[in-house]
């Protein structure tokens, strides 16, 4: 960052001066820290910054498949014998991870029918 000089001529480092004070309980009614993570009354961190730029940008684009995707791939056809595994991770999902999982299969299923259409293109 910039370095500022006070009205008495000294030298301010304001990246440093963030960066030293990140964990800080901020001064107001919002209950957060310096950088911008949720806490609570202790100081602790409930809900990092990096967390809420993530859902903002997610409620914003409207492409799925621009989002971050957390947790394991599924794989692109399931298997018999995955699919009561299948079934019992899918109920311990909310139905917002759920359409996330059901839009990434959808996006896998387009991908392989272009590429089936590319190499069809070049034959």
């Amino acid at each position: 960052m910039k370095n500022y000089r006070s009205a008495m001529g000294k030298s301010i480092d304001m990246g440093a001066l963030l960066a030293k004070n990140e964990s800080t309980r901020a001064v107001g009614n919002m209950k957060v820290n310096a950088r911008g993570d949720t806490i609570d009354s202790q100081g602790r961190i409930i809900k990092p910054i990096t967390e809420k730029v993530n859902q903002s940008y997610a409620n914003t684009v409207g492409n799925k498949s621009a989002n971050a995707v957390r947790g394991r791939p599924q794989p692109a056809q399931p298997t018999p014998a995955s699919a009561p595994i299948k079934q019992k991770i899918e109920e311990e999902l909310n139905p917002m991870e759920r359409e996330l999982e059901e839009s990434l299969e959808d996006d896998l299923e387009i991908e392989k029918i272009k590429a089936e259409e590319l190499s069809k293109g070049k034959k």
